[in-house]
This record gives C-alpha cells, structure tokens and sequence, in this order.
C-alpha cells in the first residue's frame, strides 16, 4: 500500500507540471498553442491503444477467477488432459513472459504441478504468428519437426523439473 506522502508526491508533480505549462504559455503563447496542438494529437493517437490496454487489463481480469479451475485441471493426478492444458496454454500466449509468473505462481500454491508449469513455460517458445514466416524461409519440413520437437521436449522438460524439485 502506498503512503499518503508518496500520493501526495504524485499529485504535486502533476500540478508543477501543469503550473509549468500555464507558466510557458502565458509567457510564450505561440510556443503554448504549439505544445497543446502536439498534445491533443497525440490524445487522438494514443487513445484507441489506451482502449486496448484497458480491454485486455479486463479480459485479464475476467480471467483470473479461472485460475481455480485450470489448477484443479492441472493439480496432481490430472493426466494427459493436465499436459494438453498446459502445453496448448503455453503455446497460446503471448507477450512477455514476466507476467506470466504471478499467474503460475498462484496456480501453483493451488495445486498445479510443477511439472506442468514448466511444460507451459517451454511450449511459450512455439510462436503462432511467426510460423508461416518460418515455413516461408527455412520450409514446412522444419517447422513441423522444430515444432513437434518443441512440443515433445517441453513434456520432458516438464518431468525433468518434476524430478529435480521432488514433488510428486
């Protein structure tokens, strides 16, 4: 939680920043009107990617009370379809992988098992958008063998890790 100081700070950067722009503009009003020009500009580029920052932070939030049921579908005991939920889940997603880590972290304190986590972390490295480019440049003949090798390899990986961290 963060202290009534720290807020306060925040909001006094704000209004320096802001008394600042009042000061430029009143002293320069050409070089205002320009700075404000620039600023609804970029409000108007930059507004459709808010909106789609805020659309998958809900979509991520929507989601989130689904981590119960993916870890009770990835607890121990939970088979093949423990292993088809993980590794098609890693091969899924996208985007950088720290914030993945919380998600797995509270999956795991209800019951995923590590070897699972791991599976999930080595079929990230499958890229769909990138396929057809990598089918295009080195041809469909290696980029079904990488993937299948991907895929095979993130089951032993996700034993291995089993093994070494001792849970069973």
């Amino acid at each position: 939680m963060r202290s009534d100081r720290a807020r306060h700070r925040g909001w006094l950067f704000l209004g320096a920043v802001c008394l600042l722009y009042l000061l430029v503009a009143w002293w320069f009003p050409s070089f205002g009107e320009a700075g404000i020009a620039r600023f609804r500009r970029m409000v108007v580029e930059l507004a459709p990617i808010f909106l789609l920052v805020f659309l998958f932070l809900w979509m991520t939030e929507l989601f989130t009370g689904v981590t119960g049921r993916l870890a009770a579908m990835t607890g121990h005991g939970s088979g093949l379809r423990g292993w088809i939920v993980a590794i098609g889940a890693g091969v899924l997603s996208h985007g950088p992988i720290y914030p993945w880590y919380p998600l797995l972290k509270n999956m795991r304190e209800q019951g995923m098992r590590p070897a699972l986590a791991a599976a999930f972390l080595y079929a990230r490295s499958i890229k769909l958008p990138w396929l057809p480019l990598m089918a295009f440049y080195f041809g469909t003949t290696y980029m079904v063998v990488l993937t299948l090798l991907i895929l095979l390899f993130s089951v032993f990986h996700g034993w291995l890790v089993e093994r070494i961290v001792g849970e069973r």
